[in-house]
């Protein structure tokens, strides 16, 4: 399953990190987002979301069926 990674960071202003990971689970997920967030962004983080990542083909839009 693909998973997107949003991570805030940066003082005092903050900043944001996006990128996505595939896993089997969510478990599995948040290894692999752990393991490939950059340096620089982890040296500052304060909040980590990871959700499904939405496929845009499979999203219905308004006024649209699928």
């Amino acid at each position: 399953m693909r998973y997107q990674v949003t991570v805030r960071h940066g003082a005092p202003r903050q900043r944001y990190h996006t990128y996505a990971v595939e896993a089997a689970d969510v478990h599995a997920a948040l290894g692999v987002a752990a393991e490939r967030m950059p340096t620089e962004v982890r040296r500052d983080a304060d909040l980590v979301e990871l959700r499904v990542a939405v496929d845009p083909d499979a999203r219905a839009y308004v006024g649209e069926e699928l």
